[in-house]
């Protein structure tokens, strides 16, 4: 069995755009005529541009190669151009096609992704979503929302967590704490805190102990403007305080690790079992949460939570992204002992269930794993073809002036 060919897509997420602006999907398909399809996460250059880049990754190192052949893929891929050091460009370009070879191995053995990696544990897997507005776009400029939403209005924001936990969700989260910029970390405003702590205080109130609360910053603060942020909602009891620093220095988000007592989750803009293996070494998160489409596939993922189960540390695969990282992540998640939450887009309905075949199954806040061979899901190529993505923004942006008072 040879891969024989390639083929990529960058679909456009229509309105209100809940996992950001585009996805970027590959298909690889082998002489038996068997397909397999990947996604990657990845921000840094024109999604057209990195389609190209993983046609031509897959030009040089799977076209012509057996799809079980991932560690080989995996050392070639990682140490292109001389590098040997994870590059989150180069790791989204592999995830996506690390991905599929694994759905294609998945549908030639007939049997889904986690029977090939150990086996199931978990019968489901708890989710949670973020608190999207029920109406208009979710972008927020950088974390900075303009009129009264869900995403700066206490009462709003209590309103809709009321809402999901309705649906059947018991954990749900947030990011009210400021605008982030390319310029962090930075104190954050009293502001920032003051309208941080109030979001907290409603929907605690709101939801009692019906629902975990997860508070989200995208690496905004320094160590101590995080601590102070941290001592701010620490009455409310949130499950983790995700990604309090930059990503860039691990000992620093570990002094924030031991000043406070919520739980530290990070992970999501790191790639390759040595990014994390820093993390890990430092103490800096109790929680790892890799992406799928950029941390180096399943198999790297898998040895990333078997790193973390010998700590002690638990797993909460992060999707601000497409379906088919999110079936990736379900085919992961399922086979860890250390599995703690899976991040889910709502209950992945709207654009990400039209992109597939069958829609990822989901119960009472909770993902049903699909029997199916493979990844599980199928992509819809027809819509694929018919929402190609002609925009200039990128996946995700940051402010890119410091922030004023």
């Amino acid at each position: 069995m040879k891969i024989t060919d390639v083929k990529t897509w960058v679909v456009g997420n229509p309105p209100p755009g809940i996992g950001g602006r585009y996805f970027i999907f590959v298909r690889l398909t082998t002489n038996g005529g068997v397909h397999g399809y990947g996604e990657a996460y990845s921000a840094s250059f024109d999604p057209h541009l990195t389609a190209r880049m993983i046609e031509d990754l897959a030009g040089r190192f799977f076209v012509g190669h057996d799809p079980h052949d991932i560690e080989v893929f995996f050392r070639r891929s990682y140490s292109v151009g001389f590098s040997q050091r994870p590059d989150l460009t180069v790791m989204a370009c592999f995830s996506a096609l690390e991905i599929a070879c694994w759905d294609i191995i998945g549908k030639e053995a007939g049997k889904p992704i986690y029977k090939l990696l150990g086996g199931r544990v978990h019968e489901t897997l708890r989710s949670y979503t973020y608190l999207y507005p029920q109406t208009g776009s979710v972008h927020t400029n950088g974390g900075e929302s303009e009129g009264r939403n869900v995403f700066n209005d206490p009462d709003l924001a209590a309103e809709c967590a009321v809402a999901y936990v309705a649906q059947g969700f018991d954990a749900l989260k947030l990011d009210p704490a400021g605008p982030y910029t390319v310029h962090d970390g930075h104190q954050p405003r009293l502001a920032d805190i003051d309208l941080s702590t109030r979001m907290m205080k409603a929907i605690r109130e709101a939801v009692g102990g019906k629902a975990d609360i997860l508070f989200g910053t995208h690496g905004q603060f320094t160590a101590s403007g995080a601590l102070r942020m941290a001592r701010a909602i620490e009455p409310y009891d949130p499950l983790w305080f995700e990604e309090p620093c930059p990503p860039d220095m691990p000992e620093v988000m570990a002094e924030i690790a031991r000043g406070t007592s919520i739980p530290i989750a990070a992970g999501e803009r790191l790639a390759t079992r040595f990014d994390f293996a820093r993390v890990i070494e430092q103490r800096a998160a109790s929680i790892l949460q890799p992406n799928l489409g950029r941390s180096g596939g399943i198999l790297e993922t898998k040895k990333i939570a078997a790193m973390a189960e010998a700590w002690h540390i638990q797993i909460a695969p992060h999707c601000y992204c497409g379906p088919i990282v999110g079936a990736a992540n379900i085919q992961l998640a399922v086979t860890l002992p250390n599995f703690l939450i899976l991040e889910s887009l709502k209950q992945w309905d709207g654009f990400h269930a039209t992109l597939l075949k069958r829609k990822i199954e989901w119960q009472d806040g909770h993902v049903v794993p699909s029997g199916e061979p493979g990844l599980g899901v199928e992509l819809d190529e027809a819509v694929c073809e018919a929402h190609p993505w002609t925009g200039s923004g990128l996946h995700l942006e940051m402010k890119q002036e410091p922030l004023s008072r």
